[in-house]
């Protein structure tokens, strides 16, 4: 097999957002347009480049919008989920558990709100995970203000050892400026193995997709973490103000 690709690839897309700070409560987040295109469109479009078996798209708030858009794509193995309370991203991701079929699948998650990142560097981000012969890789970047997001802690040797988010990080981590994409790559077996072990006991109440990095290393899984591309390319939105640094980025690249 080619160190690019992989074999038996699902990916799930967490598309459930309810976007408060978007300021359109009719509006599913992921129907924000981007040069006339919903950020989802931007997302599978990237997707479909890494030949899947099945995207799964975990659909919520204002969900048959996002179907009915999905659906006018005619585009082969997808399905939908729904994920009825908003219970975290962990909670949102396991939602895909049923539509599996009880195979053991590579399973790559992305968010339906991140429209920049590119199937060139999910290629590099399969490349690693498979030449590490890693168990869970994490996506992650190098942000200029890492404020807000989690932390990804290495060693003195470089190797991966935690993410902290914001609120549990000491002074020390707080200075770390390499952070948390939320773009996973691992086997459906131990995602959905280790999803029935995280808590929601934390601040927000929620199901953290990013408390399994830690139950999957207390295991003794192989854990890397791929600082791969540059912070704009995983850009998330989540305000008017997000969407257009989206745009300025998107132009950018289109027209250099």
């Amino acid at each position: 097999m080619d160190s690019n690709t992989i074999q038996n690839l699902n990916i799930i897309i967490v598309a459930a957002g309810k976007g408060k700070r978007m300021n359109n409560p009719l509006l599913a987040k992921v129907m924000a347009e981007l040069d006339g295109k919903p950020l989802i469109g931007h997302v599978l479009n990237e997707a479909i480049k890494l030949s899947p078996e099945k995207i799964i798209i975990v659909v919520g708030h204002q969900k048959d919008s996002v179907i009915n858009y999905v659906d006018s794509l005619e585009l082969k193995n997808t399905a939908f989920v729904e994920q009825k309370e908003q219970l975290g991203t962990g909670h949102a991701v396991n939602q895909a558990k049923p539509v599996m079929d009880g195979s053991d699948k590579n399973i790559l998650i992305l968010a339906g709100d991140v429209p920049l990142l590119s199937s060139d560097t999910l290629i590099k981000f399969i490349h690693f995970h498979n030449e590490k012969k890693s168990d869970v890789s994490v996506l992650s970047t190098i942000a200029p203000n890492p404020f807000g997001y989690g932390r990804i802690i290495r060693d003195d040797k470089g190797n991966f050892t935690k993410i902290v988010e914001e609120k549990d990080a000491n002074e020390e981590e707080k200075k770390v400026n390499e952070i948390n994409s939320g773009v996973f790559l691992l086997k459906s077996d131990l995602l959905f193995n280790s999803l029935q072990l995280i808590s929601n006991k934390n601040s927000q109440g929620e199901y953290y997709l990013t408390d399994i990095i830690e139950i999957l290393k207390n295991k003794g899984s192989s854990v890397q973490a791929f600082a791969g591309p540059e912070y704009d390319e995983l850009q998330g939105v989540n305000s008017p103000e997000d969407l257009k640094k989206v745009e300025e980025f998107y132009y950018f690249r289109k027209n250099n």
